[in-house]
């Protein structure tokens, strides 16, 4: 109606002493003028269209009654309120204090609720049914700076497509940390392509980087022969907190790396956990440059002090 409203506008307040003049002018200038009266016709003509049969022919009407079990109703005064009967279920999940809204950006959100699979855009709303749902992670990609995170953010892409017949398959787009809630919800597995990796969690993200940081630093000569990990019992004992930070402070402060005395009894990622579990999930922008307590001796060390296990 913009278009329309600026034509009526000139008309209107003076500026065209004639509707012949607009029409009368450049070829450009009538093929705009007579746009703007065909459009929203146009648009009258479609809401007319979608509105008839209790709006039976709309878009999102069309993409609810795939998921009506009983095809074999042939009376259409009926057929034609059935897409109400599943608008109301989505509803009534809807009103649920335990859906969960994923705002994908500043006009798209993933709804999830007990069974329906909801993407909302300024336009459209597609919804895929949970019994029906395949959830594929097909992309992901990594950018070097956020605003939100101060660092490093990833993305991954979600195809969501159903299937039942008819159905409109649809492309979710989220931050990596919204992944775990994401999976939650749905009752159906997210497949992950083997060629996609990304960090599913923070924790995740944070023990990457925590093996990183210690591979380079000076390895630890051992012995002895090791044993398994007592806090995961499943691999083997491979890292000793080994004092390598020098204290430029006064001696005695208690900010100060201690010596840890204990054998090696960890894994490396049974140690990253316990590092993480112990700083401020508020900032974990922090979490590599602070310092923990040795599980066993409370010793305290930074990452600097993680030596990997070198058996001579």
């Amino acid at each position: 109606m913009l278009p329309f409203g600026y034509i009526f506008g000139l008309i209107l307040f003076g500026h065209v002493d004639d509707v012949n003049v607009l029409l009368g002018g450049t070829k450009l200038w009538s093929i705009f003028v007579t746009c703007t009266m065909l459009i929203p016709l146009y648009t009258l003509q479609k809401i007319f269209t979608w509105s008839m049969n209790n709006w039976n022919k709309h878009p999102i009407v069309q993409n609810l009654m795939v998921y009506y079990n009983n095809n074999n109703n042939n009376n259409n005064s009926n057929n034609n309120l059935l897409w109400t009967m599943i608008a109301s279920d989505i509803n009534v999940e809807f009103r649920r204090i335990d859906k969960i809204i994923i705002t994908t950006n500043s006009i798209t959100s993933i709804i999830v609720t007990d069974n329906w699979i909801i993407k909302v855009l300024p336009y459209k709303i597609k919804v895929i049914h949970q019994s029906d749902a395949i959830l594929i992670v097909n992309k992901s990609d990594t950018h070097e700076m956020s605003p939100v995170t101060r660092g490093e953010v990833q993305f991954i892409n979600i195809e969501v497509k159903s299937t039942r017949r008819g159905s409109q398959p649809f492309d979710i787009r989220l931050n990596v940390f919204d992944f775990k809630n994401l999976q939650d919800k749905v009752s159906r597995p997210i497949t992950v392509l083997q060629n996609i990796k990304f960090h599913k969690t923070l924790l995740d993200k944070f023990i990457d980087n925590f093996k990183e940081q210690v591979q380079e630093n000076p390895y630890y000569e051992y012995t002895e022969e090791l044993g398994q990990c007592i806090g995961c019992m499943q691999a083997s004992s491979n890292v000793k907190l080994y004092k390598q930070c020098n204290n430029d402070r006064a001696i005695g402060n208690p900010e100060d790396c201690m010596v840890c005395y204990c054998r090696p009894m960890w894994c490396i990622d049974c140690m990253a956990k316990w590092f993480a579990s112990r700083q401020d999930e508020s900032a974990p922008e922090t979490w590599l440059s602070s310092k923990c307590t040795c599980p066993v001796c409370r010793a305290r060390f930074c990452i600097l002090d993680v030596c990997l296990i070198q058996s001579i």
